[in-house]
């Protein structure tokens, strides 16, 4: 449910209100008891899917992914790491090749 603001043109005074969108916009106001009061357009906010599959962080800026690389950059193996990974894996293969010539 939304929450609508509201000013009086008739004393200035403004509020908000928590309503279901499908309710009539309050006519009367709560300090003067006139019938001056309308409904003003707001600015919004953020958006906030709720539910499985959806995420907040699904929608972050730019800026905020670019540090996370930097983050997750920094914490990743060792680059020596890699390379005796790298050469263990191909090993088997280079075994299997000497073995199809063999034969």
């Amino acid at each position: 449910m939304p929450t609508y603001e509201y000013a009086c043109d008739n004393c200035g005074h403004e509020f908000e209100e928590f309503q279901s969108i499908t309710a009539k916009p309050l006519r009367k106001c709560p300090e003067c008891k006139k019938s001056a009061l309308r409904r003003l357009i707001g600015t919004g906010a953020g958006i906030l899917f709720k539910g499985s599959g959806f995420y907040q962080t699904d929608y972050r800026s730019d800026s905020y992914k670019k540090a996370a690389e930097k983050d997750n950059g920094s914490t990743s193996p060792k680059s020596s790491d890699k390379k005796e990974t790298k050469a263990a894996s191909t090993e088997p293969a280079a075994k299997k090749t000497e073995k199809k010539k063999s034969a």
